[in-house]
């Protein structure tokens, strides 16, 4: 995984427009905004404690990560059962879903086995994955 660092001096701002894009029959356009939207604050919570990683494989393809998506992971969150997780696991980093019992990191493909969690085995949780971002085309 490739760790890249959020700059959170630095402010983003995006326009955000009043009308929402229906997905289903189309409406007319508005032509104003509503205000600007600053992508630092939106997506992240804790700025101190957040990072960003490119992911690599297709073992979370059902929960919508792909290769080459880069996800926000916020480590000030306490990890629960169902979360989506950075861990490492006698020193292997990996994105799982996170199951509490029996312990287990589960992967969203079912070509992929879950990661059973034995009291042998050394498992850290390095954050909470809070976004997942990938290119439309």
């Amino acid at each position: 995984m490739k760790l890249e660092l959020i700059d959170s001096e630095s402010i983003i701002n995006i326009p955000l427009f009043l009308d929402r894009v229906p997905a289903g029959f189309p409406s007319p356009a508005a032509d104003y905004m509503e205000e600007r939207i600053n992508l630092n604050s939106t997506l992240i919570k804790h700025p101190d404690s957040t990072y960003m990683l490119r992911v690599e494989g297709n073992s979370m393809i059902d929960a919508n990560i792909n290769d080459g998506d880069v996800v926000i992971v916020d480590s000030a969150l306490a990890a629960k059962d169902g979360d989506i997780v950075i861990a490492s696991v006698d020193g292997e980093f990996t994105v799982k879903r996170l199951k509490s019992h029996p312990p287990m990191l589960m992967p969203m493909n079912p070509d992929f086995q879950p990661i059973h969690i034995g009291d042998a085995q050394d498992l850290q949780i390095f954050g909470v994955v809070t976004f997942i971002i990938h290119k439309a085309q």
